[in-house]
């Protein structure tokens, strides 16, 4: 599955993995999600209720599916995400919520009970007889409970504690990240620069962009250089910003790359910044249709991540979906590395196509056939229903910003029609600015013009002067979407794929009077899996507008809380193991 050319990987170092006791080879750079990819393992995962298969969906931390275990005896780690673990000598992964392998899982029997099993069965289930509940429901449910297992052994892992101070906290590395950190740098404050991924970038990374004459990496390198020769700047990767609370207190969780014999993982720090950038991009959303879950389909930014940094696609024929201009995106991408497109299907009747690929504007997919991986994709383009033949389906339904660290102080996101997303509050946290894709700037040259405004504003903020710097010249596209969130026909359509919930677990929902976004939530499980419903929240809630007679607007979004990614309570207590 591994395309020409090297991408952002060195495939000069093959490093041996395993995964459920079968050995692979990737590459240095790789992630494991990649890395399996490459080895063309699609099946990953099973999901939690139902137990069905589940592959590869997306590049980052929202990953609602690729789950793993990460070595075993009292070091193991359960509930890592594979597109998140980076790739070394000798890594060992096993599938996990499934018996005895996620490639054939006898638990799969589940999802012939799934007519049995909707929302809210177990409140209704479990309530007589009521000698039955300590005997026989309890123990079943707590059996029955979770995902990963852990080791109940003492590990070797280490975490520590730390504190820093700065004048300015840049949050995401992206294109509006690090001009708004260079731009805070120059004016002379204090500036640490945090992102979760191994370098700096974020979507430029992933795409294939020029920004000032230059590949979008190969800038972000030049500026990774700058930064880290300048004394008043800390460049802190692998580390995710996972709260904002009182006094411009922010908590970060740090990751060590992985290296052989080393016990200490990484470390938890406070972070107290006098103002702070929130420049976390923005995530991807799935269109809900019929089967959507199957191996194969995942979201179209992340395939041209996969395909563009990490030189893999996970399967010769795809097949795109989208409400946007991402799909034709995807479509150059696929094309430049010499993979087939067997079909772009855009969902707006007006869109037009130069590409020389079967083009069907108007259209929509309803459903997708294969067994334990994608083999087919239907789609309808007024009343006639086609397939094409496809292992990969690639899909976009537009991007709702990353607006989480925002409301952690009791904020809430404020819905843009034109841009069908919610954006980040102004003032939700005091002192705190957003920046690019987190405030619904979703071109390149946007993102780096509202990057030097925000670093420009916080500087001014502290009292300093800010020099006038030339923006680099990037793409400057406008970002036009259709609204689309769910395609009606027969069969399930899934919104959140870690916990089994769909549209009709929604609409059920709404039925039965759990109309607050928030009961909802509750009746249905709904964004209540490890990822938290980074994916499937939005679309969730645009469901349950319509269930129930109401604007998006008008049903709001549920609380969002910290961590924005699991954080292990080792690294919260590091340091106290054995007291208390």
């Amino acid at each position: 599955m591994r395309l020409d050319g090297d991408g952002l990987i060195d495939r000069s170092r093959r490093l041996a993995f395993t995964f459920d006791g079968r050995q692979h080879l990737g590459f240095e750079g790789d992630t494991l999600a990649s890395a399996l990819m490459g080895a063309d393992v699609r099946v990953v995962a099973r999901s939690f209720k139902y137990h069905r298969p589940r592959g590869i969906f997306t590049a980052g931390s929202e990953e609602p599916n690729a789950l793993v275990t990460l070595g075993h005896g009292a070091g193991k780690e359960p509930n890592a995400r594979a597109t998140m673990v980076e790739l070394h000598e000798g890594l060992e992964a096993f599938g996990q919520n499934a018996w005895p392998s996620v490639a054939f899982d006898l638990m799969a029997v589940n999802d012939l009970g799934a007519p049995f099993l909707g929302a809210g069965f177990y409140y209704k289930t479990f309530m007589w007889p009521k000698a039955f509940w300590e005997k026989l429901y309890e123990p079943v449910i707590r059996r029955a409970a979770g995902l990963g297992t852990l080791s109940r052994a003492v590990g070797p892992e280490q975490w520590e504690r730390a504190f820093a101070h700065c004048d300015v906290l840049v949050i995401g590395a992206g294109p509006a990240g690090l001009m708004a950190a260079w731009t805070a740098a120059e004016a002379g404050a204090d500036v640490i620069l945090a992102d979760e991924d191994t370098r700096l970038g974020g979507r430029l990374n992933a795409e294939v962009e020029e920004v000032d004459g230059q590949a979008g990496a190969a800038w972000a390198d030049v500026m990774r250089g700058r930064l880290a020769a300048m004394e008043n700047v800390r460049v802190m990767t692998r580390t995710a910003v996972v709260g904002a609370y009182d006094q411009g207190t922010y908590g970060a969780l740090e990751r060590l790359a992985p290296e052989a014999g080393r016990a200490l993982k990484g470390c938890f720090w406070r972070i107290v910044a006098k103002r702070a950038v929130l420049a976390a991009g923005a995530i991807e959303r799935p269109v809900a249709f019929a089967s959507n879950d199957r191996p194969g389909v995942m979201m179209a930014g992340a395939l041209r991540a996969y395909v563009n940094r990490w030189r893999v696609c996970p399967g010769p024929r795809v097949a795109v979906f989208a409400n946007s201009d991402a799909g034709h995106r995807t479509v150059r991408d696929l094309q430049a590395a010499r993979v087939h497109v067997a079909a772009l299907i855009d969902a707006r009747p007006d869109a037009v196509c130069d590409l020389d690929v079967p083009f069907y504007a108007g259209a929509q997919v309803c459903g997708t056939g294969g067994r334990k991986a994608l083999e087919a994709v239907s789609f309808r383009q007024g009343e006639c229903i086609e397939t094409v033949q496809a292992d990969v389906l690639a899909m976009s339904g537009g991007w709702n910003p990353s607006v989480h660290l925002s409301c952690h102080m009791s904020g809430r996101p404020v819905w843009d029609k034109g841009l069908a997303a919610f954006l980040p509050k102004e003032g939700a946290v005091p002192g705190m600015r957003y920046a690019g894709a987190a405030m619904g700037v979703f071109s390149t040259r946007g993102c780096l013009e509202s990057g030097a405004a925000a670093g420009t504003a916080v500087a001014e903020d502290l009292g300093l002067s800010v020099v006038d710097a030339p923006v680099p010249r990037a793409e400057d596209g406008a970002y036009e979407i259709t609204p689309l969130w769910h395609v009606p026909g027969k069969g399930r359509a899934w919104l959140d794929f870690q916990n089994d919930v769909t549209v009709k677990d929604v609409r059920l929902a709404a039925q039965e009077n759990f109309t607050s976004v928030e009961h909802m939530k509750r009746y249905t499980t709904q964004g209540m899996a490890p990822d938290q419903g980074k994916n499937s929240n939005i679309a969730a809630l645009a469901v349950l507008a319509d269930a129930s007679g109401r604007g998006i607007a008008e049903t709001g979004t549920t609380t969002y809380r910290p961590p924005y990614v699991p954080v292990p309570i080792a690294a919260m207590g590091a340091g106290a193991r054995g007291k208390g």
